[in-house]
């Protein structure tokens, strides 16, 4: 999987870069209000560089000190700033191979403190920012299947999962993709975890298509193409709940 995250990476940036050579840095991204287009590739191309530099240094304790780069305000210029960002990355990540130990902020998460978990997670971050650069280009594209299959999977292994106490009765949710796989997501005094689901009834159910679902969780959507059942509350419990 580590050489598909890499090329992945190489082709979800390409069409970042599209969409922001279509558009004004000046316009507003719809889908993150509070930032202009130029935001979004400060934000995506420093943290590529942020993360190069992660990766770069190893197994760490924390992040390596560094001084933030700053995107150019000139449109060709903020593209070819955005394309060294990843290279950098990529670079970094080729080097260091999918084993090697770095820092993460998801130390409790069920996702190994590797490069390639790092890879992992940045492909899903490229992608969603390229949504929304594609958004404020007036020419919002589906998420790739490819990307959007193994982002529940990551999201629910990376994002969600914590040793912090479920602060409400225990509670389980089957998550069912239109793609072929099932994903069941267990809260109680131990925290969050993901696994196969098993015969037991859930408290809630989501069924849909798995880019629909990333939508959803990375809260571009509100859920309005995918099918819950059960008990609604749980679901709005997880999406307020922020982990210690």
């Amino acid at each position: 999987m580590f050489p598909d995250f890499l090329r992945l990476i190489g082709e979800r940036t390409a069409a970042f870069c599209a969409a922001v050579a279509a558009s004004d840095l000046d316009a507003q991204v719809p889908s993150c209000p509070e930032w202009t287009l130029h935001d979004l590739v400060q934000h995506l191309g420093d943290g590529r560089r942020k993360w190069a530099a992660i990766v770069g240094a190893g197994p760490a304790s924390a992040p390596p000190d560094r001084t933030p780069s700053v995107a150019p305000r000139e449109r060709d210029a903020a593209v070819a700033w955005m394309t060294e960002s990843t290279r950098e990355l990529l670079n970094a990540l080729e080097e260091a191979g999918p084993e090697r130990g770095c820092w993460t902020p998801w130390g409790d998460s069920r996702s190994p403190q590797t490069s390639g978990a790092a890879a992992r997670r940045q492909l899903q971050e490229i992608s969603m920012h390229t949504y929304d650069a594609q958004l404020t280009a007036g020419d919002p594209q589906p998420l790739p299947a490819e990307i959007a299959l193994d982002g529940v999977d990551e999201f629910l292994s990376t994002c969600v999962a914590t040793t912090s106490a479920w602060p409400h009765e225990p509670a389980v949710i089957d998550y069912h993709v239109t793609e072929g796989r099932s994903w069941r997501l267990w809260l109680d005094a131990d925290g969050a975890r993901a696994g196969a689901v098993t015969e037991a009834e859930p408290d809630a159910t989501g069924r849909g298509a798995a880019a629909d679902f990333l939508m959803w969780f990375y809260g571009r959507t509100q859920g309005e193409s995918l099918q819950l059942d059960g008990d609604l509350r749980v679901l709005d419990r997880l999406v307020e709940w922020e982990p210690a």
